[in-house]
């Protein structure tokens, strides 16, 4: 009875009063934020893969002509180069990243004295932007390596790893820090009285508990080595370079997200071109994410 009493006071919160005109006029609410997504990425998003079907130095001078721009941008073996070796930074940043995060976020959650420290100093590098980071670790290496890292391509390789790993491991051990504290004590109290090793209470309770932890961090760390950009420019520029039998060039440590934009910076008759390798590249990361959550998430155990 207080209940009903309540909600026909015409100053409570839950008042017919108050909620039939949000109710009625509920778009005035939604309009400002949805006019904003339609002007700052629908419209862009959709007019983008317009131009990737025409051809243009500016969008007021676009000339539609279908799919050349996607047969030129599959032909180019710079655009094919940087895929597989997007693919194989990616795939070796993924599986570094996320044992090295998750291992120390184990380590501090064990307890140990001064680990809030240490949680602050690991997640320190994540702050630092990706242009002044690639500066700082070109410094480092040609400080450290025998030969420049533009020269060596094998250095640009690593070299991208390690900028990655040090940047972005802090961030992914809050996850896993977060997971591994959401781990219900019961279940490792009563593997340990059942005589489960410390091995076997990690393999078989904690990882299966903290695999929501791993979703979302493989999700992010795949994402984010795909399109990898800033770092990449700035530390190697996608040298050294190499010519093909054609005579064409190819940069040995360019990222996909770096050969589009050079694609479309770098000769303004191609810029239709790096249209299409956007979408291409988009329509990429898109299916690789799905893919990837789908099968994590299948993994996922139901507390």
């Amino acid at each position: 009875m207080k209940r009903k009493a309540l909600a026909r006071r015409p100053g409570t919160v839950n008042s017919r009063l108050i909620r039939r005109p949000i109710q009625r006029m509920f778009f005035l609410f939604l309009l400002p934020t949805f006019a904003a997504f339609c002007i700052g990425f629908l419209y862009p998003f959709l007019h983008g893969i317009y131009l990737s079907f025409c051809k243009f130095t500016t969008p007021s001078n676009a000339k539609w002509i279908w799919f050349d721009n996607y047969a030129r941008a599959l032909r180019d073996p710079g655009f094919r180069h940087a895929f597989w070796y997007t693919a194989l930074v990616a795939v070796v940043s993924l599986i570094l990243i996320n044992v090295l995060a998750f291992t120390v976020a184990y380590l501090l959650t064990r307890g140990i004295r001064g680990s809030n420290f240490f949680r602050g100093v690991f997640f320190l590098p994540n702050l630092i932007g990706g242009i002044v980071l690639g500066y700082i670790w070109r410094l480092i290496f040609d400080a450290l390596l025998p030969q420049s890292i533009v020269l060596v391509t094998s250095f640009g390789y690593w070299g991208l790893i390690t900028v990655l790993c040090w940047q972005q491991v802090g961030y992914m051990m809050i996850i896993y820090i977060a997971g591994l504290m959401a781990v219900p004590e019961d279940m490792i109290e009563a593997a340990k009285i059942d005589g489960a090793s410390g091995w076997q209470t990690l393999t078989h309770i904690t990882i299966p508990t903290v695999m929501p932890s791993i979703t979302i961090c493989t999700f992010l760390t795949l994402t984010n080595s795909f399109k990898l950009f800033d770092q990449n420019m700035v530390l190697n520029e996608g040298r050294p370079f190499l010519f093909t039998a054609t005579g064409e060039q190819i940069h040995t440590t360019e990222m996909l997200a770096l050969n589009i934009y050079n694609t479309f910076y770098q000769n303004s008759n191609s810029r239709g071109v790096g249209q299409a390798k956007a979408v291409l590249f988009f329509i990429l990361v898109a299916v690789i994410a799905i893919l990837q959550f789908r099968l994590t998430h299948r993994k996922e155990v139901q507390q």
